[in-house]
């Protein structure tokens, strides 16, 4: 289990030496089709998987930006918002692609089984995501609010905020 640990810190150290993308402004764009596997070995195809609902996404990219995903959960849940939310770590370059299975292994390990279902890895389409959405700042999630047909109404990368909480359950629960 400790040489599964190093890995995966080894792995995620290892981008912040990967390719740096200037933050983007998102909201009013159709997101990228990506795919992911979740911690339960399902496949998904993203946005397809998500078109008909709405749908949050927290997007991450070291594993620093954890810290900002709970956040965002805990906020979420104190506040009984209602809406399917996934995280999505999210790694660029092809050694991490390379410790994939200890890299997940690793997360399974830290992450109550119920909640698999909820986080969505993306390995090989890991590059094309932080292009779309910028990458500056990577210990900041990136919060991505899906409308039904998978268009951004709601973009927020500058970490936590319960003013950026409050936008986001309101669009979320907005018509």
């Amino acid at each position: 289990m400790k040489k599964s640990i190093t890995i995966m810190l080894l792995s995620f150290s290892l981008i912040a030496c990967s390719t740096q993308y200037p933050n983007q402004q998102l909201t009013g764009k159709q997101l990228i089709e990506f795919s992911g596997k979740s911690l339960e070995d399902k496949t998904h195809q993203i946005p397809q998987d998500f078109l008909g609902q709405k749908t949050l996404l927290l997007f991450g990219y070291k594993q620093d930006s954890q810290f900002d995903i709970d956040r965002w959960l805990i906020g979420l849940d104190m506040t009984d918002t209602q809406i399917p939310v996934y995280e999505i770590p999210t790694i660029q370059g092809m050694f991490p692609r390379m410790f994939s299975t200890q890299i997940d292994n690793g997360m399974r390990g830290g992450i109550p089984k119920e909640l698999w279902k909820g986080v969505i890895t993306v390995y090989e389409d890991g590059d094309s995501v932080q292009r779309f959405t910028g990458n500056e700042k990577p210990n900041n999630s990136r919060v991505v609010l899906l409308n039904e047909q998978g268009q951004v109404i709601y973009f927020y990368d500058r970490g936590f905020s319960v003013d950026a909480l409050n936008q986001v359950r309101e669009m979320a629960n907005g018509s």
